[in-house]
């Protein structure tokens, strides 16, 4: 029979990399990983490991082993948090990451929302949040795919479609009256071809959505101020310091004099939440899953 915490050492190897990466991670020895995994190389009747130069990798019965064991580490986790949550006469705590916008305006209201459960945030860009999810560290992650930069979902994870969220060429209003847009009405990005552009930092991965989406309709955009955070990209917009696109979740409540306008090319921001294959299952999960989903 396959040890999981075994299980767990190659699943944590096959994702740091090397032994000393991952007895490093897991605050053990060196000869105390090599030892458990050669045990469970002698329980699984197989080799799982090989070398190569100084480095072990994976064989093709590790890496099946390793897609085993993420449904099985899943489902133990699923199982422990289950048996938590009866121990605390029925409520739980789920963990969620989720990237700023959706922290304020999805995370926020539901704070309250699930009877007997716990929430805990932890804000994390899209990428990390799946790489939380992926080592356990959250139960939830809440993440978005563009329609011209589509998020590949992770093996061994169910999706739970939220919402979409349109993205929005925002203009001052004086940069409006000089183009003759009324509120809301529709634009062809090309026209602002030669506009200076406020885009977000090149770490967020709406960076490369306004690239894509400036280049797909024929121009490279001169960007004259980058930032973190859509409240201070809103701000410079009604400075008059250029133009800029933002999802319409990511505006702040307060966005002083701006005017906003739909693609007629439209982008839109899915927004969802990914889970861990069985962790839906869990009473505390559904529940917070069913405030999110509304």
């Amino acid at each position: 029979m396959l040890e999981v915490r075994r299980l767990k050492l190659l699943h944590e190897l096959a994702h740091y990399g090397t032994v000393a990466a991952t007895a490093e991670a897991l605050q053990l020895t060196g000869p105390a990983v090599s030892q458990q995994l050669a045990a469970l190389e002698r329980e699984a009747g197989v080799r799982l490991l090989e070398k190569q130069g100084r480095t072990l990798v994976l064989t093709a019965a590790g890496r099946l082993l390793v897609s085993h064991a993420d449904i099985i580490l899943g489902d133990v986790a699923a199982a422990e948090s289950a048996l938590a949550a009866l121990r605390a006469d029925g409520s739980g705590t789920v963990r969620i990451a989720a990237f700023p916008s959706a922290a304020r305006s999805l995370v926020a209201p539901i704070w309250t929302k699930a009877p007997g459960v716990s929430l805990r945030l932890l804000e994390l860009e899209p990428d990390l949040a799946v790489g939380a999810l992926m080592h356990q560290d959250v139960d939830v992650a809440i993440v978005h795919s563009y329609t011209l930069l589509p998020r590949q979902t992770p093996a061994n994870c169910e999706v739970h479609p939220i919402t979409d969220d349109p993205v929005l060429l925002a203009l001052s209003e004086e940069t409006a009256r000089e183009h003759g847009l009324s509120p809301e009405q529709k634009v062809r990005l090309a026209r602002f071809a030669d506009a200076a552009w406020l885009v977000p930092a090149k770490e967020h991965s709406c960076h490369e959505m306004i690239q894509r989406a400036c280049g797909a309709a024929g121009f490279v955009p001169e960007v004259v101020a980058e930032a973190t955070d859509f409240s201070v990209l809103a701000a410079l917009v009604a400075a008059g310091a250029g133009v800029a696109l933002v999802p319409r979740m990511a505006l702040p409540e307060a966005h002083g004099p701006i005017s906003l306008h739909p693609l007629t090319a439209p982008v839109v921001r899915t927004i969802y939440a990914l889970t861990r294959t069985g962790t839906s299952r869990r009473p505390d999960v559904r529940a917070v899953l069913a405030a999110l989903i509304r």
